[in-house]
């Protein structure tokens, strides 16, 4: 569960509806002054499409003052907004200085769609825009020299490069500072933010689909003596090799997190009650089987966990954890090195 689409997509929200509400304002007012313009020069297919558009825009606006679905305005919008555009090049009545307007088109749809949706948009209508200016002016001498067409065409792919490379540069960026901020230093795995993001989403998916999802909570048994006995440093790498095996052991569609200290949550996806407690034994016997070996001093570990479903023992990340906190301790007061089953309530005894 490495995705990070889904926070990126609500990190980029707010701005994202800033420019959209920046773009419909101007559009409502440039709206009112060329379709005032145009009907004063008589025309009116180009004018009444400049008044559709104010009206649209100011619909628009309205809509996505609370709306959960800002992408599918944005796209809404920007399809007819651009149709219009090259509508306005292809006009008989327009001058040539419409087409300045297709370098916004680049700039405009990265900052509202993203790299490769912007990408793609961006091209489609700026090759629509460049057919209509050569049919336009194929027989203009003076606008069809080598000069102006270059100028003209290096240009708009200078700004569509440009355009292209800064958000790409800012979605990794944005990318990189949301896996920091979601990710343990110490071990690589996910913090208690990831799994709280990741629960909501995969809990939205198992209620559509009616499918399992369970928690997994581990401890690991005396981890006190591990760093009386061996130091902090030593602890820190017993907390990596655990680390390690829970990625060994699971799959790629499970999360595994750190909540602190020695315990760590594991969310297993389309997974129920029965299926999870075979994957924390198997995490178990792994961990007691796999002892860490620092400097000729062989440590043993092993862990102690419980397990909640969604449903049978809560609907929120908290409930869940509190369910499967209750069985962890109620195995470490059976003798630790086991698993409580978290609908038989039965304790697992040690199997190595």
């Amino acid at each position: 569960m490495e995705s990070y689409k889904d926070p990126l997509k609500e990190l980029a929200r707010p701005y994202r509806k800033a420019v959209l509400k920046a773009l419909l304002v101007i559009c409502v007012i440039g709206a009112t002054l060329f379709s005032s313009m145009n009907l004063l020069k008589g025309s009116y297919p180009l004018a009444f499409v400049e008044i559709a558009m104010g009206v649209y825009s100011i619909i628009v606006y309205r809509a996505i003052r609370h709306t959960r679905h800002l992408e599918r305005w944005i796209i809404a919008y920007l399809i007819p907004f651009f149709t219009a555009m090259v509508f306005a090049m292809a006009a008989p009545r327009a001058t040539s200085a419409v087409h300045a307007w297709v370098l916004l088109i680049p700039i405009i749809s990265h900052l509202l769609m993203g790299r490769r949706l912007g990408l793609a948009i961006s091209v489609i209508y700026m090759g629509i825009a460049a057919v209509i200016f050569l049919l336009r002016h194929q027989h203009q001498p003076d606008m069809m020299q080598a000069l102006p067409i270059t100028n003209i065409a290096v240009i708009s792919l200078c700004i569509l490069v440009f355009s292209h490379v800064y958000e790409v540069t800012r979605e990794t960026s944005e990318r990189e500072l949301m896996k920091i901020a979601q990710t343990d230093p110490l071990t690589g795995l996910a913090n208690r933010a990831r799994l709280s993001d990741i629960f909501e989403r995969e809990k939205h998916r198992s209620r559509r689909y009616g499918s399992p999802m369970s928690v997994l909570v581990l401890d690991l048994d005396h981890f006190k003596d591990v760093n009386d006995d061996h130091g902090h440093e030593t602890g820190d790498l017993a907390l990596q090799h655990v680390a390690r095996i829970f990625r060994n052991c699971l799959r790629a569609t499970d999360l595994a997190a750190r909540l602190g200290g020695e315990e760590f949550g594991i969310l297993l996806s389309n997974t129920n009650s029965a299926q999870a407690l075979e994957v924390a034994e198997k995490i178990r016997i792994a961990v007691a089987s796999e002892p860490l070996t620092i400097n000729a001093n062989v440590i043993r570990l092993t862990l102690s966990g419980g397990i909640a479903e969604l449903g049978p023992d809560g609907d929120t990340l908290r409930e869940l954890v509190r369910a499967a906190d209750t069985r962890l301790y109620a195995a470490k007061d059976a003798g630790r090195n086991q698993i409580i089953h978290a609908i038989a309530e039965s304790v697992v005894p040690a199997q190595t």
